[in-house]
C-alpha cells in the first residue's frame, strides 16, 4: 500500500542533480517546491511532461515555486535530455533508488506480459515550511501540470 505524505514533512533527500549540483530538501525552505518522478529521460510521455513544466516554467517561478526532475538515469543522460529541450530546472539522479523509495514511488509495473519495478509517474507539492501539500500518484500527462500549477494559485 502506498503511503500518504501529505501534511507530513518532505522526505530527505541529498542527490546529485545536473549542472554539477547537489542538492537537498533543505535548499527549497521558504519555496514551494515540485518535485516529479518520471519513468525514463527522453520517452514520449517523460518528454511531453518535461516540456510543460518548462513552458510553464515562468508561472511557477512567480509564485515563488521551484520545479525538480528525479529518474534514476545518470547525470550524463540528465544533461542531455535536458540541454536537448531547454529545461530551465535541474533533474535529479537516483540511480540507487533513495529518493524514489523515499517517496514511495516505485511500483510494480508490466509491459507486454513482462512484469518489473519501475518508478510511477508521481508529483508532490511541498510547502514554503516543508511539508507536503498535495501529491498526485499514477499521473495521466495530458493537463497534470496545469492542474499543479492551478493548485499553487489557490494557496496563494
Amino acid at each position: 500500500m502506498t503511503k500518504k505524505l501529505e501534511g507530513k514533512k518532505c522526505p530527505s533527500f541529498n542527490s546529485e542533480c545536473t549542472n554539477d549540483l547537489k542538492l537537498s530538501n533543505k535548499d527549497f525552505i521558504g519555496k514551494n517546491l515540485v518535485i516529479y518522478f518520471y519513468p525514463k529521460d527522453s520517452t514520449p510521455g517523460c518528454t511531453t511532461e518535461g516540456q510543460n513544466f518548462r513552458d510553464n516554467f515562468k508561472a511557477f517561478k512567480k509564485l515563488n515555486t521551484e520545479i525538480l526532475g528525479v529518474s534514476r538515469e545518470s547525470i550524463k543522460s540528465h544533461e542531455n535530455f535536458k540541454s536537448k529541450q531547454g529545461f530551465q530546472f535541474e533533474l535529479l539522479s537516483d540511480p540507487d533508488e533513495k529518493v524514489c523509495k523515499a517517496f514511495d514511488v516505485m511500483k510494480l509495473k508490466s509491459m507486454y506480459g513482462r512484469q518489473y519495478i519501475g518508478i510511477d509517474r508521481s508529483t508532490f507539492l511541498i510547502g514554503e515550511n516543508g511539508k507536503v501539500i498535495k501529491e498526485w500518484r499514477s499521473v495521466k500527462v495530458t493537463g497534470h501540470v496545469d492542474e499543479v500549477l492551478q493548485t499553487i494559485k489557490d494557496l496563494s
